[in-house]
């Protein structure tokens, strides 16, 4: 798979995971735990579908294949799908998502360290640029509950090692099953939590979709693109998700977003933007192309 192509499937991927916080909106009487129960619940039953077209019966022989490795990824899934929620219920959402914003750091110096991967100086130049772009952007919602921060600590560093592990071992395996475990082992996490339900018919419709469509499908694709790209430029293209959530919700439910929002998103998007294009048509790549 090219560059371009692996990119383009995480920008897809991100898009996905950003429509939660417009969706959440939309629901009725489901409540925190229930909806982090509920959507990792039908993320495993996507899960399973999605495993039974892509390999039929041949699925839970590449589910065993996937080895300790699927096992890793999968729990790195049950703490990222997990920890999310366990921070918003303690702190608030600017913390949470300032906190994940680290990810593409972590991501590059862990990829550093278990890889080998020395990162180009334009990448660290367009993480630093994102996070403090994140910074600004929730920098006025910044509050109070260390509690639920530190938490929210979780879902970076399990992020940057689930990525590592998908680079190192996801092109000799298919780790793709290790969404399905994740999947469940959250929802088994949460179920305590979530009783008694409270979800209408309504709820229930809506969590099937952020089950399916936000979180099984764009992380079936981070698996496959993370096979193609640095762990660091997986990473930075999720800060995606944290930047587009806020346009849906303006454009979904008319929640206007402040000037600290559309600059700091602003200088977010430029980075990324600016990482890329330096990626797909820069000196290195033109020397290699010339190579050619």
């Amino acid at each position: 798979m090219s560059h371009a192509r692996a990119a383009a499937l995480m920008v897809a991927a991100a898009v996905l995971w950003s429509s939660a916080g417009v969706v959440a909106r939309l629901l009725e009487r489901a409540q925190s735990f229930e909806v982090a129960f509920w959507r990792s619940f039908f993320a495993a039953l996507s899960m399973v579908a999605i495993l039974a077209f892509l390999h039929r019966g041949r699925a839970w022989k590449i589910m065993r294949a996937s080895g300790w490795p699927g096992l890793l990824s999968g729990c790195m899934f049950c703490v990222m799908f997990t920890c999310f929620m366990l921070a918003l219920m303690s702190t608030t959402v600017a913390n949470a998502l300032v906190v994940n914003s680290l990810y593409p750091v972590f991501a590059g110096l862990l990829g550093m360290a278990v890889l080998g991967a020395r990162l180009p100086a334009y990448t660290w130049v367009a993480i630093l640029a994102a996070v403090g772009g994140m910074v600004f952007m929730f920098a006025a919602g910044l509050g109070p509950g260390l509690s639920g921060t530190l938490i929210a600590f979780g879902v970076p560093v399990a992020a940057a090692i689930n990525v590592v592990t998908l680079r190192k071992w996801g092109r000799e395996a298919d780790l793709i099953p290790s969404v399905l475990l994740g999947g469940v082992l959250s929802a088994l996490v949460t179920l305590p939590f979530a009783l008694p339900f409270q979800a209408n018919a309504h709820d229930l419709a809506w969590l099937a979709g952020l089950g399916m469509f936000q979180l099984a499908l764009p992380c079936t694709l981070l698996v496959v693109a993370s096979r193609h790209l640095p762990t660091a430029e997986v990473a930075l293209l999720t800060l995606l998700e944290a930047v587009l959530g806020p346009l849906w919700a303006w454009l979904g439910v008319g929640e206007t977003p402040g000037t600290p929002t559309l600059i700091g998103g602003g200088i977010v998007l430029l980075a990324i933007a600016g990482n890329e294009f330096i990626a797909l048509f820069g000196p290195a790549k033109m020397r290699r192309l010339r190579a050619a």
